[in-house]
């Protein structure tokens, strides 16, 4: 069965509480849209909320004809924050480089939506911010609006982070210069070009590695943990990689055994498995381990099992091998994570 296409999946919701602050910053109340669209609000279930791509369009488009004054998709850029993971929003702000704190985007694809795609890119002197697969060269009107609310987020952290940016950096669209063209000197304040090959923030490579003030190794480190141990216990939802999470979760001790095992319970050659993982971007290997973290974290809530069975459980040799892969992923051994957890 084909992989649905990625733009047709179901897209995490969880900014939700954004576009309604940002409504009301534009001086509009959001929630005759909401009623308009028949899209369902629930804050107490938000890290399950989902979307579809062209519902959310529709909401950008009503958003922006009825902000009275200033451009909504800077104003939900700006607006935007990690209110809902604290501990992205920590790491952010006690990165020691802006290189390190790129990481971040890896994160967010995950947890806030696999369209926002950005990757550290450099060539020579010169490096990239660059958002990939968002919006063609021609620059549809909806296209543009979440491009340029994507990147008054950007700007906005990068302010946060390096407070100078418009001293070094510039923004590159692919799009024509929309008409509301004047507006992005005022508002991003950095130097704008239309028509390029990308849509990105360039910056000279050198400010990477630049210190940031507002570097705190150990609580840097405690954040980066913590969004692994949240990566670790989101479960995949699509395509091959669910199906193979799916079959972790119902057989464990397949984690314990080779690829050539889970590609016969799935039907495939190894080589087929490995292949048609690699073009989803993922590797047997690390799809494993993630998997295996999250079902100890799982397990590990549970007082009842002990850490023999729970090596057991998850296809280890040995105890100590689980101790030693547990502590790789998580920074902490299963005992101090189980400790930690009161």
């Amino acid at each position: 069965m084909p992989r649905t296409p990625l733009h047709e999946d179901p897209i995490p919701f969880i900014t939700l509480p954004n576009w309604v602050k940002a409504a009301a910053l534009c001086g509009f109340n959001i929630q005759p849209i909401f009623d308009e669209l028949g899209i369902e609000t629930d804050l107490i279930h938000l890290e399950e909320a989902t979307i579809q791509r062209p519902l959310l369009e529709q909401v950008m488009v009503a958003c922006v004809e009825r902000s009275p004054g200033p451009h909504f998709p800077f104003v939900l850029g700006e607006t935007f924050a990690f209110d809902y993971l604290p501990d992205i929003g920590t790491f952010l702000a006690t990165s020691p480089t802006l290189r390190d704190a790129a990481r971040v985007f890896e994160w967010v694809r995950t947890l806030i939506n696999p369209l926002i795609d950005v990757h550290l890119e450099e060539n020579g002197a010169q490096a990239r911010l660059t958002l990939h697969g968002t919006g063609s060269a021609s620059g549809g009107e909806v296209d543009i609006y979440f491009i340029e609310s994507i990147f008054a987020a950007i700007v906005k952290f990068g302010r946060m982070l390096s407070g100078d940016i418009e001293r070094f950096s510039r923004l590159l669209f692919r799009y024509p210069a929309p008409p509301h063209a004047a507006r992005y000197e005022s508002y991003f304040r950095i130097p704008a070009a239309f028509r390029q090959p990308v849509n990105a923030v360039e910056l000279p490579s050198a400010q990477l590695d630049a210190p940031l003030g507002g570097d705190f190794p150990a609580l840097h480190l405690q954040a980066v943990q913590r969004v692994e141990q949240r990566l670790a216990r989101l479960s995949r939802k699509s395509g091959l990689i669910a199906a193979v999470e799916s079959q972790f979760e119902r057989e464990p001790l397949l984690l314990g055994l080779g690829i050539a095992q889970m590609a016969k319970r799935l039907g495939l050659h190894a080589r087929t498995l490995q292949r048609r993982l690699r073009d989803e971007g993922e590797a047997y290997a690390e799809l494993q381990a993630r998997v295996r973290y999250r079902l100890a974290l799982r397990d590990l809530d549970n007082r009842q099992l002990d850490l023999e069975t729970i090596s057991e459980r998850l296809g280890f040799s040995d105890r100590r091998s689980f101790t030693r892969a547990f502590a790789r992923w998580s920074g902490v051994s299963p005992s101090q994570y189980r400790s930690g957890r009161g």
